[in-house]
């Protein structure tokens, strides 16, 4: 009886076995909703920095992270006119604002915000244009000076901005 027991439970672990290599699990995500057989070309244009406060390599870092995003998670074809799709736009806040004040009226923690204004046209499908502004943020010690750590943090508000402007245009989220 033990042996069959035994020999029942080894042919129901090996069924197993067999039924879970061979099912496969997959899973694709695609990031983008783009009709590739209507929608072939993109056009962005350069971003410039009118924000009051300026920081001079913003807008070409902008718009290049801006370009790479589209060029590698989409086939569409950069183009520098007329376009399928087109970004246009400005960088109109590039901001500091002290926040987490202490009891000794200092603030301990300051905040980075960039914002971009952005014109989306979509020459195939009209009904998806639109004009919105994106911003994103970043807070440091306010013992450390801007300069110090100026340009890591605007690469990383330049990437999360990127990825905001992305998902509202071709992810459809």
């Amino acid at each position: 009886m033990l042996k069959t027991n035994k020999l029942w439970i080894f042919g129901v672990i090996a069924l197993l076995g067999c039924l879970l290599t061979a099912c496969k699990l997959s899973y694709t995500f695609n990031a983008s909703t783009i009709n590739y057989e209507k929608i072939k070309t993109i056009t962005i244009k350069d971003f410039p920095n009118q924000a009051p406060l300026v920081y001079p390599p913003l807008s070409q870092t902008f718009t290049e992270t801006l370009k790479d995003i589209y060029v590698r998670q989409t086939r569409l074809q950069l183009t520098n006119n007329n376009g399928d799709l087109e970004l246009e736009g400005e960088i109109i806040g590039y901001d500091l604002a002290p926040m987490a004040v202490k009891e000794d009226a200092y603030a301990s923690q300051t905040r980075l915000t960039i914002t971009v204004r952005v014109r989306y046209q979509n020459r195939v499908e009209p009904e998806n244009d639109f004009e919105q502004t994106f911003s994103a943020y970043r807070e440091f010690d306010a013992t450390m000076m801007l300069q110090e750590i100026q340009q890591s943090l605007s690469d990383e508000i330049v990437d999360e901005l990127v990825d905001q402007i992305y998902n509202a245009t071709v992810a459809n989220w």
